[in-house]
């Protein structure tokens, strides 16, 4: 079983860049699908973006694309989520998952979900 720590968030103005981290333990992050959601005060959890085992492919929701990167390094066991351009609308508790079903943004395609770290970004 892996478990996962995010961290990075924090408080940032409009425009600016933010980069969370995802590190596992337990268990090679290379045996995972990993995964970033959101979820807003009010609101339903939200897929962010995704990247495959391999790295190679990766998919992104529609309201982060072109703005936001997801990586891995499995060297150091860790997944990154790149935000630029931040608007307050990105604001929400930042979540990571693994999971060993194929890439995708459903929720309960991912096993292993982290405590999630806070994003608030200001106007």
């Amino acid at each position: 079983q892996v478990r996962l720590a995010e961290s990075g968030g924090g408080l940032v103005q409009a425009g600016t860049s933010l980069r969370l981290s995802c590190a596992a333990s337990g268990h090679r992050s290379s045996d995972y699908v990993m995964g970033w959601f959101r979820q807003a005060p009010g609101k339903e959890r939200e897929f962010v973006a995704g990247i495959s085992r391999s790295g190679t492919s990766t998919i992104y929701a529609d309201s982060v694309l072109g703005r936001f990167t997801i990586s891995r390094d499995d060297v150091k066991n860790t997944a990154f989520l790149q935000m630029n351009s931040l608007n307050p609308e990105d604001t929400a508790v930042y979540y990571c998952a693994a999971g060993t079903r194929p890439l995708s943004a459903r929720g309960y395609y991912y096993d292993y979900w982290g405590q999630g770290t806070q994003v608030t970004v200001s106007s």
